[in-house]
């Protein structure tokens, strides 16, 4: 089977994170960066090496180092990040996020933010309108996103379980017949 045949089975998602794998310095991360993708946005994070500190160094100075090495990370690269997101926003269609993992933190450099429009009933406005009024959010778009990270961080099973249900679709529709 030639490798024309095998890279046209393979999911967008593969294609992006294998283009990615390839694009980025090998030394920047100590190992393969987590790649997220949704409709509009491409996120990469990925894990730095740990500063040396002294065994015995309390965690504020340990989480201090940390952060120093992440924000040094973040200036150094900034010029060949912004090069490789422009190459993948026009390959890609999507905006590129960054972040990075240092010291069990992450920062997330770059984020966007995408308006979502939904309609709800007067019973779902009124449990974002007390999560306003007490003062969990700013808005009603700030109490949904609250509510969505909430469920994200809850149902984290059930949505992993649902994602691989529709990779296994997405792996059946490209195995259809060819027109």
């Amino acid at each position: 089977m030639s490798t024309e045949k095998e890279g046209a089975g393979a999911s967008p998602a593969d294609k992006l994170r294998g283009w990615f794998a390839g694009r980025l310095p090998s030394d920047w991360f100590i190992s393969a960066p987590e790649i997220r993708i949704d409709r509009e946005e491409i996120t990469v994070t990925g894990i730095l090496a740990d500063p040396e500190t002294s065994p015995d160094s309390p965690d504020a100075e340990r989480a201090a180092a940390a952060d120093g090495r992440t924000r040094r990370f973040r200036e150094e690269t900034r010029q060949q990040r912004m090069e490789v997101a422009r190459e993948a926003e026009h390959s890609f269609g999507r905006k590129v996020s960054w972040g990075a993992t240092c010291g069990g933190t992450t920062v997330m450099f770059t984020t966007f933010s995408v308006p979502v429009m939904t309609r709800l009933r007067q019973p779902e406005r009124l449990v974002l309108d007390t999560l306003v009024d007490a003062g969990v959010a700013r808005s009603r778009s700030d109490a949904l996103a609250w509510c969505v990270r909430l469920v994200g961080e809850h149902e984290g099973a059930w949505l992993t379980d649902l994602r691989e249900a529709l990779r296994t679709v997405e792996q059946a529709r490209t195995g259809g017949p060819r027109s």
